[in-house]
């Protein structure tokens, strides 16, 4: 599909891909004060809420109806709720989508992994890297090569690290999943291994896909067709389709998966990419339903609600993102990538539709 064919139009292609880094934004900073998954579970997100009569979900969090519930948000909650964003908290989910465009227009589609952690090692400060990314920076720094790099000393090898890189690859392949999914490979294997591989593809491939998908479903159906069917991250998601199906509930279906994929902890990739499927299905196109479904879904509430926001950002396009989103975003990034901290949120979009047009 190209940017010129009556499917998605030069002005069309705009929309879309600034949809989802907004979209990736907004879902970021709306899930960022709750980050914390065996603090804040489900029942405990949705009783800040009903405390704070924000149920239904239709903005970024409320300011916190008590000092108990203030005493557990991550510290920089001030900055992500409502009446309070001036412009984006920096975040390592926004940071890594700023690294793989700078990788794009750096080393071209072409890439290799090597590069990708010569770029890390480059623009990317040590402490603003967490589990696999931080084993595989200092794997880098001591001269180990990839695929070592992510072998070892590494537990988190199949953790969401490389699935929140890969948003960028969906960006500039649309309507070309494989493609995307193949680029994320190629990044994710610095620091990933099977799930955590499969997690990177899967993403990209559902960006991707959701330039020309005419609903969720179809983006979700068209990114299982790039990971191996037997994997369990392929199974989770398909278990999900099959839940929402049947007509159980969104709350049915995300207690029965939680119970399915009980142990695999709540940074895992697996589970992660349940309620981002769920979150997707059961918002049925809608952004605003979707972002909210996603986070209050629990789990990495931040990553989680990036990746929705993205892949809803692209399918609904940034016009029509409702503006209590976008509006207090002011249109630009903090950010921890050396020469990208204040850079307007257009301007990248405005990049990255450059890199999609090659």
């Amino acid at each position: 599909m190209t940017p010129t064919s009556p499917q998605l139009t030069e002005r069309v292609l705009a929309d879309r891909v600034l949809g989802g880094w907004l979209g990736r934004i907004a879902g970021n900073m709306l899930g960022k004060p709750v980050e914390q998954g065996e603090v804040w579970t489900r029942e405990r997100i949705d009783r800040y809420l009903r405390q704070a009569e924000a149920l239904p979900l239709t903005d970024y969090l409320p300011e916190p109806p008590s000092r108990e519930v203030e005493s557990a948000l991550r510290s920089e909650w001030r900055a992500c709720v409502r009446g309070r964003i001036h412009g984006s908290c920096r975040d390592d989910d926004v940071d890594y989508a700023v690294l793989g465009l700078h990788l794009l227009e750096t080393h071209g589609f072409a890439f290799t992994t090597e590069q990708v952690g010569e770029l890390w090692l480059l623009r990317l400060p040590y402490l603003q890297t967490f589990t696999a990314e931080r084993a595989a920076y200092r794997n880098l720094a001591n001269g180990l090569k990839p695929p070592l790099t992510a072998t070892y000393d590494n537990p988190c090898q199949e953790w969401i690290g490389a699935l929140i890189r890969a948003d960028v690859f969906g960006w500039t392949c649309p309507g070309v999943p494989r493609r995307a999914a193949s680029l994320a490979r190629r990044d994710a294997v610095l620091s990933h291994t099977g799930n955590g591989v499969y997690g990177a593809m899967w993403a990209a491939a559902l960006v991707a896909a959701a330039f020309t998908a005419p609903a969720p479903r179809s983006a979700l159906d068209a990114a299982l067709t790039v990971i191996p069917a037997s994997s369990r991250l392929a199974r989770v998601v398909r278990r999900v389709i099959s839940l929402h199906e049947s007509r159980l509930t969104w709350e049915q279906t995300l207690a029965t998966v939680e119970e399915e994929t009980a142990g695999l902890g709540w940074i895992h990739t697996v589970p992660n990419a349940a309620v981002i499927t769920a979150g997707l299905l059961y918002g049925d196109g809608d952004f605003t339903r979707t972002v909210a479904l996603t986070v209050r879904g629990g789990l990495d509430t931040d990553s989680n609600g990036a990746t929705a926001g993205s892949v809803a950002g692209v399918l609904c396009g940034a016009d029509a993102i409702p503006a209590q989103w976008t509006e207090p975003l002011e249109d630009r990034v903090r950010s921890a990538v050396f020469g990208f901290d204040g850079v307007r949120i257009s301007e990248l979009a405005r990049r990255t539709v450059e890199l999609a047009e090659q």
